[in-house]
């Protein structure tokens, strides 16, 4: 699985340029973007010799038609195939836009694979050593709604005005809003999101922030059109979501109320197409 490559980077307000100042020099378009591609298959014959990752894929397949958009991910168990089928299952699954990891007692790294929504998962001891391998199917891996925000704080302490740092101006009122949405936030309700480059931001701001809500154990990177880098805060259900160009420069940064933002989860027909791709993948390993 491969780490995060992307700073952290906060968004400054927006500026335009002054008579005196040289003119805005605009970021080229993107141009290129990550799209479906079939993993380096092996041959039909090297699936055929190893016929426990053949029916994990076959169990892969029938765990997809079984899996709801919001419901728990299903589990497929992988520690009882031998080094060789779990690498078979590993090339046939290849790896997708999105990469997780959770923090805590019990580690855990997840990357989504070509199919969108199957996610290949390793539980870590705490000397980070893998010691357990798993695929789950579903939106999101269900570590993400239990354990994201474990020992996460409900509330905030009321903003004092008088011992604000300086270059501190709008940030109090977005605390405000974080905290009301979060205390009243049930699953399934709408995600209520704040858009801080919109709003006019200091850098003093966006560190306040930062200090206020503080870091939760979860931290995603999903790479597709740009970049977009996901991080549990320490106020519960709250999350950064920063955006990213191709350039890896940042154009957008929001605050989300969520047990998940939706950027990171798989749609519904996101997990119908890829049963549909699981199942032409099969079928050219017959």
């Amino acid at each position: 699985m491969k780490p995060f490559s992307i700073p952290v980077v906060a968004l400054g307000p927006g500026s335009q340029a002054g008579a005196d100042e040289e003119p805005l020099d605009y970021l080229p378009m993107p141009r290129e973007m990550n799209t479906f591609r079939l993993p380096e298959l092996p041959g039909a014959e090297v699936l055929s010799a190893r016929p426990r990752a053949r029916s994990t894929l076959l169990e892969i397949r029938d765990t997809l038609a079984a899996c709801r958009p919001g419901e728990p991910a299903l589990v497929v168990h992988l520690d009882d195939l031998d080094t060789e089928a779990l690498q078979l299952v590993d090339q046939v699954l290849g790896e997708g836009e999105v990469s997780i990891r959770c923090d805590g007692r019990e580690p855990l790294l997840a990357q989504e694979s070509v199919l969108t929504g199957v996610w290949r998962l390793q539980h870590l001891d705490a000397a980070g050593q893998v010691r357990s391998h798993s695929v789950e199917v579903g939106d999101i891996p269900r570590a993400l709604r239990t354990r994201a925000f474990t020992g996460a704080g409900t509330r905030l302490d009321p903003v004092d005005p008088d011992r604000l740092p300086e270059g501190v101006i709008n940030a109090p009122p977005v605390l405000v809003e974080l905290a009301d949405h979060a205390r009243s936030y049930q699953p399934g309700d709408p995600n209520h999101v704040i858009n801080l480059t919109l709003l006019p931001q200091t850098p003093e701001d966006l560190d306040y922030l930062e200090t206020t809500l503080g870091t939760g154990p979860v931290d995603i990177l999903s790479r597709g059109y740009g970049n977009c880098r996901i991080t549990a805060t320490g106020l519960r259900n709250v999350w950064w979501v920063r955006h990213f160009n191709s350039q890896d420069l940042p154009i957008l940064t929001t605050l989300e109320v969520a047990d998940v933002p939706a950027v990171a989860c798989a749609a519904r027909e996101d997990l119908e197409d890829s049963r549909e791709r699981l199942l032409e993948i099969l079928e050219v390993l017959e």
